[in-house]
């Protein structure tokens, strides 16, 4: 019996040191999504911890590819080691929030979306710190977004803890996510859909628009707080009511654009947009 345990643990120890790569690549995809604060030690700990529980819980004749398995226990630890560092810090969220109202209060005075100088100026920092700021919280929107919006047959079928009612939600919060990109004001709508989804070059999404860089960036963050606030307005109520929107005309645009989220589709509708495996249904 012992010489079965021992021939077990070294099979698992091969397994681990033959797929060690694969963590050091996940973790460097990781990295290209998340603020450069973020520490990679602290990422490759987490990955080789979840490498080696994944080992011990591999079972070959469910006809899976280890690396196939073990991705997805990766992935899920990164995830959880990234939201246990709060990488998207206090100070961040609060200058987001002061950039929002300031962008917001200026929206109302000015009847359109102010300029990067006008709100740095109300806000009396410099373009510099209205930039590097944006940068992180564009980051932590689209890792979120990303984060269910990327769900895959693999992710689901390998992981044993996604039951029927899970598999449900996954596809529901999907289903939101391309209702809220659907309903969006036209010109965020092609910046998300071109960038995100289509993956062009912002200079080619600006050439179509007519515009600067610059200004696809700044339609780029502003789709992306929409987004943000109209997914969790139905779908995560307790963080909308952290950042409650302003009377006035922008905040009646706002409520406009949750309602046709919600007008956009039933939850039936919804669910057929992805099958129950995860994957999109084709139109």
């Amino acid at each position: 019996m012992t010489g079965e345990t021992s021939a077990t643990e070294r099979r698992g120890e091969d397994i681990v040191r033959a797929n060690m790569p694969l963590v050091g690549h996940l973790v460097r995809e990781m990295l290209t999504r998340v603020p450069a604060h973020v520490n990679r030690d602290d990422l490759l700990s987490a990955g080789y911890a979840a490498l080696v529980a994944a080992a011990r819980g591999f079972d070959a004749e469910r006809g899976v590819p280890f690396p196939r398995f073990a991705a997805t226990r990766i992935r899920g630890a990164l995830l959880d080691e990234l939201r246990g560092l709060d990488w998207a810090s206090r100070s961040v969220r609060q200058r987001a929030r002061r950039t929002d109202a300031a962008r917001e209060e200026l929206m109302a005075e000015l009847g359109r979306t102010p300029t990067v100088p006008e709100v740095a100026e109300r806000l009396g920092c410099t373009v510099e710190d209205i930039e590097a700021a944006a940068d992180d919280v564009q980051r932590a929107t689209v890792f979120s977004l990303q984060g269910f919006a990327t769900a895959t047959a693999d992710d689901v079928v390998t992981e044993p803890g996604a039951g029927p009612e899970e598999m449900l939600l996954r596809r529901e919060r999907l289903g939101y996510l391309r209702n809220a990109v659907d309903v969006l004001p036209e010109r965020l709508r092609v910046v998300v859909q071109g960038y995100f989804f289509d993956e062009r070059p912002m200079a080619d999404i600006a050439a179509d628009l007519g515009v600067s860089e610059s200004r696809v960036s700044q339609l780029r963050a502003e789709a992306l707080v929409l987004l943000r606030d109209g997914l969790n307005t139905h779908l995560e109520p307790s963080l909308a009511a952290q950042n409650p929107p302003k009377e006035g005309c922008v905040a009646r645009r706002r409520a406009a654009y949750y309602d046709r989220i919600a007008s956009r589709g039933t939850l039936r509708s919804r669910l057929a947009m992805t099958s129950p495996e995860g994957l999109p249904v084709a139109a």
